[in-house]
């Protein structure tokens, strides 16, 4: 059975450093409305970017095996928060933007499909919190 063990210290005041299994450091602070100095992410918006990690490895490995022509590619993540607290993620959208000349939009669906629906374990996560929303886009250049 796989464990991951992080371990993450107060620095003051709203600020913490977390550290991660492959050894790199980040810091974690709240916005000044919260008391904090924005000094570093915010704890909701790192499950975005853990969510858009996971699905866009994914995809990158995919779009490896299937020799497929990309020339750039990002994800856009948003989460619509409740409005009482603890304030939660009730609906996530997840954009994938594809960029190229000879994209395979076919293949492309089929790469992120597999994602969300079978590879992602961050994306099966936020599904039994929220509801999860996936549109692709390609931008021919």
């Amino acid at each position: 059975m796989e464990t991951h063990n992080i371990t993450t210290t107060w620095k003051g005041n709203m600020q913490f450093e977390s550290t991660n299994p492959s050894g790199d450091v980040f810091s974690i602070d709240a916005g000044p409305e919260n008391g904090g100095e924005g000094k570093g992410l915010r704890p909701k918006a790192l499950m975005l970017s853990a969510l858009a990690g996971c699905t866009g490895l994914d995809v990158a490995s995919l779009m490896e095996k299937m020799k497929l022509e990309v020339t750039d590619f990002k994800i856009e993540t948003s989460g619509e928060l409740t409005e009482e607290h603890p304030k939660t993620y009730h609906t996530v959208k997840v954009d994938y933007h594809f960029y190229g000349d000879n994209l395979d939009e076919k293949k492309l669906e089929k790469a992120v499909n597999l994602s969300v629906e079978k590879y992602c374990g961050v994306m099966e996560m936020f599904r039994q919190f929220a509801k999860v929303e996936v549109e692709i886009f390609y931008h021919k250049i």
